[in-house]
């Protein structure tokens, strides 16, 4: 601020100007040191229309991309533990839920003061999602290497499977970082369109595998319960609640629309994909297997390379599926970082934090 003195005027007044500077452009970046990833910029309404963004059908790929993760492979075993009556009613209630509790999220968001506190438990969420991804693609893996030499054509065969050792589950993991790398430099979600599709395409073929070996020869389903204990329910929730993965990236779907008046509707299908999907695979995966059933239904399959290439689609479709469960974190923690520095180190800093939090949730599964 500067003071200047002026003797003008037939009084001899001395008139004071006081002269204020604009505040310097590190001040401003402070000032906006949130992440607009719960926060919708002040010239734009609720309602209004954006000149970039992704197309609703672009936020509905990711939407079921984001659900469609390794939770549903474990749906069956779900079931099992609530019954084959009370296991499918129980998910379609659950996933009533969850898309009433999204909605609800959403309008939450950008009206009350604590989103902050909704920040902070997406993060651990979301970098939740992604150790278990790591550990599901280095698993996954390994069975296939490992059972490579008795892995057979005939796949009505019923022979042992001998398992071949090979390197540490930790190896595995090391292995897949620098993709997983990659993936997290991808910072636009219409990019990441591309590859939530072709995770959705990997997911789907082999669901569709699967779906066609379960639906051989289902024994009569008398022989199942309807309500299993109560003493196992609580297990069948702990699994449909994880397989509901999605929570976390609908903010930044609703926040990257063009039209953000479309993504209610978009919200409720997506979901109703996904919670058909869901009682399809765990209720005929039950019913196949009955108490057989393991904790991965890709573990009851044959060992031949059409039902070992579920493993291996899968594991492509997780691999991708990666960068979009973490471009949630990414988006809250990133921004608010290098608003604290200046414009020459605020890019160096974005690719040093994601590959640092790739790192991370690397660490934390080995």
């Amino acid at each position: 601020m500067s003071v200047t003195k002026s003797t003008e005027g037939p009084q001899g007044a001395v008139a004071i100007k006081l002269d204020i500077m604009s505040p310097p452009e590190s001040a401003k970046k402070l000032e906006n040191k949130d992440s607009t990833f719960l926060d919708e910029s002040p010239s734009e309404s609720p309602g209004s229309k954006k000149t970039k963004g992704i197309t609703g059908f672009q936020a509905l790929v990711h939407l079921v991309k984001g659900n469609m993760g390794t939770g549903i492979l474990g749906l069956p075993l779900a079931v099992k533990n609530a019954g084959i009556l009370m296991g499918p009613l129980s998910l379609l209630v659950m996933g009533f839920v969850a898309c009433h509790c999204m909605h609800i999220l959403v309008k939450c968001a950008q009206r009350f003061c604590k989103r902050h506190i909704v920040s902070f438990f997406l993060i651990v969420t979301q970098l939740g999602f992604c150790c278990v991804y790591i550990v599901f693609l280095a698993d996954n893996l390994k069975q296939v290497v490992e059972a490579v030499n008795s892995t057979t054509n005939n796949c009505n065969s019923n022979e042992t499977v001998i398992l071949t050792p090979t390197m540490d589950s930790r190896l595995y993991m090391l292995s897949f970082l620098p993709f997983l790398v990659l993936l997290v430099l991808i910072r636009n979600l219409r990019i990441l369109t591309i590859f939530s599709m072709l995770a959705n395409i990997s997911m789907l073929v082999s669901l569709v595998i699967i779906t066609q070996y379960i639906t051989q020869e289902i024994p009569d389903p008398s022989r199942l319960p309807l309500v299993a204990s109560w003493k196992t329910y609580p297990l069948f929730f702990g699994t449909a609640i994880f397989s509901f993965e999605s929570i976390g990236v609908v903010l930044p779907l609703e926040n990257k629309m063009k039209d953000a008046r479309h993504f209610p509707a978009i919200l409720s299908l997506g979901i109703s994909i996904v919670t058909a999907l869901y009682i399809g695979i765990g209720t005929l995966g039950y019913l196949r297997f009955g108490d057989d059933i393991k904790a991965s239904i890709s573990l009851n399959l044959p060992n031949c390379w059409l039902y070992q290439s579920v493993k291996l689609l899968y594991v492509a479709g997780i691999l991708c599926t990666y960068a979009l469960q973490f471009y949630v974190p990414a988006e809250i923690i990133i921004p608010f970082a290098i608003s604290r520095v200046s414009t020459r180190w605020a890019l160096p800093l974005d690719l040093s934090i994601r590959i640092a939090m790739v790192c991370l949730t690397s660490e934390e599964t080995s």
